[in-house]
């Protein structure tokens, strides 16, 4: 019996692979060409699917993303920001205070992820009133517009309350001394929440009352110090410290 030739029927398995070959290159080609305008939810997925076991895939995503077009997201998914827009809310509040000639009234600071603006309670309110006065409000409006532009990079907005004590000598009556710095701060943080894009639960309302003094009870001047709405605004990709910390920053 003839004994077949292999070799001209193994020949053509060659064939096979290149096929399998130009089949895989074209599907290649074709998931490039569909991100060719990179949408960064999908792009996730892909670097997910090669990467199955990274810890911050996101990061890795939006590293390529930056590489491959020519502009930079202001925010993106891992909270990375970009610094000039929270730079541009101490700016802009500066401008408005001096737009609103209260300069010696107001005190702003700016400091490593924050933005601290101690405002005198006669800005707002008039003697032992929570009633916003509408010079107030036109300061209060302005912030919120002011915020409203740079909302992703805001981490938190605190409004926080301080009375004075009123005597030297005697603390003021606790019911009292708590609802008023509780209802001054509460007014303006509600103030501000219905007219600015920033979420409501990033606007947090604190009341003081007089255990927080900025200076000794002994003079009016100084007593007049401690009477005080202070406003607070943190960046995005902050840690949250306490009150004390951010005095002693703005002391140094």
């Amino acid at each position: 019996m003839k004994k077949r030739n292999k070799s001209a029927s193994s020949g053509a398995n060659w064939m096979d692979t290149y096929g399998d070959l130009v089949t895989l290159l074209l599907c290649f080609f074709v998931l490039l060409y569909s991100i060719s305008t990179i949408d960064q939810a999908k792009w996730v997925q892909i670097v997910r699917s090669f990467n199955p076991n990274a810890v911050e895939v996101s990061q890795i995503a939006i590293d390529n993303i930056e590489e491959a077009t020519d502009e930079v997201p202001n925010h993106v998914e891992d909270g990375s920001l970009d610094e000039d827009e929270f730079d541009s809310l101490y700016e802009s509040l500066k401008k408005a205070v001096e737009e609103a000639g209260i300069e010696g009234q107001v005190e702003l600071y700016k400091g490593d992820g924050y933005t601290f603006v101690n405002f005198r309670d006669n800005v707002f309110f008039a003697g032992d009133s929570s009633v916003i006065r509408d010079e107030g409000k036109g300061i209060l409006d302005q912030l919120a517009t002011i915020v409203s532009g740079v909302a992703d990079s805001v981490k938190e907005i605190q409004i926080l309350g301080h009375t004075t004590q009123a005597d030297p000598t005697i603390p003021n009556e606790p019911e009292s001394d708590r609802v008023l710095s509780a209802e001054r701060a509460a007014r303006v943080t509600a103030y501000i929440q219905q007219r600015t894009t920033l979420p409501a639960d990033r606007l947090v309302s604190v009341s003081y009352g007089q255990f927080r003094p900025i200076a000794p009870f002994d003079t009016e001047q100084n007593r007049a110090r401690n009477r005080r709405v202070e406003i607070l605004i943190t960046k995005s990709d902050t840690v949250q410290r306490s009150l004390e910390e951010y005095y002693a920053d703005m002391n140094r």
